[in-house]
């Protein structure tokens, strides 16, 4: 993570860059009005369990399995193909990432192991750690140039001793520096899109901007597409003022677009109550 100067809260950099605070504050309200919607005063568990299906089923299309959404309502096998094994994946990050907020500020790197260990499911001596140099990286969709496990190891460190320190800034500014960060290190073998996506959600929730856990990133990032999603990542990694900012914008757009998702739940849930 790049910032514009020395400061002991890197964070509070990125939020004071041009923009960051009006994408903010769009984030709040869209939020706050799906919050107020009647429907989630006696039925938010409902909303919380469908934006959680929506929200794994977004993260693995970004992923590269772009399933129906009824296809993954229905769907009790996932250790088929490599979508349905992604798609899997997806569903148990989302299911584990709630039991794993209170770990979170404490050891961020000892819940960004677990998630890697619930994602790939398998006995691996690389699963839930760090990748060393040599060791390949399987993740399509993003062809940046891959860190040495030493830069890996040192940012890793880097961001877990901001998020245990805490600071000023904007939960939306620390969920996309989390995000974008683990993208950009690819820090394990595998299922790098779908950790990063998953701590994303545990800064969110853990933040209290969405502590029922229905406003799904993932839905919206998937909705705006792969494409513009690796465009903002490249904003993100260049480390420029303009590209970090872009990539916090996108990152507020794909909220905006989960909470939209989940008023649009509700809505349906009240016309149905009617």
């Amino acid at each position: 993570m790049s910032t514009t100067g020395a400061t002991a809260d890197p964070l509070a950099v990125l939020g004071a860059l041009p923009g960051v605070a009006e994408s903010v504050e769009s984030v709040r309200k869209a939020v706050d009005r799906v919050y107020g919607h009647r429907i989630m005063r006696r039925r938010s568990n409902e909303i919380t369990s469908e934006a959680a299906l929506r929200g794994a089923r977004g993260s693995a299309a970004l992923s590269g399995a772009d399933w129906a959404l009824e296809e993954v309502r229905r769907r009790t096998d996932f250790s088929g193909d490599d979508g349905a094994r992604t798609v899997g994946a997806a569903l148990r990050l989302t299911a584990e990432a709630g039991q794993l907020l209170s770990i979170w500020r404490q050891s961020p790197l000892r819940v960004l192991a677990r998630l890697h260990l619930v994602a790939a499911a398998e006995s691996d001596a690389r699963v839930g750690r760090p990748r060393q140099d040599g060791e390949p990286v399987d993740e399509p969709l993003i062809e940046l140039p891959l860190p040495g496990a030493a830069e890996v190891s040192g940012r890793l460190e880097g961001l877990s001793e901001l998020i245990v320190a805490g600071g000023s800034a904007p939960a939306l500014v620390t969920a996309a520096v989390v995000h974008g960060e683990l993208l950009a290190l690819r820090p394990f073998g595998s299922h790098n899109g779908l950790v990063a996506r998953a701590a994303q959600r545990i800064v969110l929730v853990g933040s209290g901007l969405d502590p029922k856990a229905i406003c799904a990133a993932e839905v919206g990032h998937a909705e705006l597409g792969r494409a513009a999603y690796v465009a903002a990542l490249d904003g993100y990694v260049s480390g420029t003022p303009d590209g970090m900012a872009a990539w916090i914008a996108h990152c507020a757009k794909a909220v905006e677009l989960g909470a939209r998702e989940s008023t649009a739940v509700c809505e349906a849930l009240q016309r149905g109550a009617a």
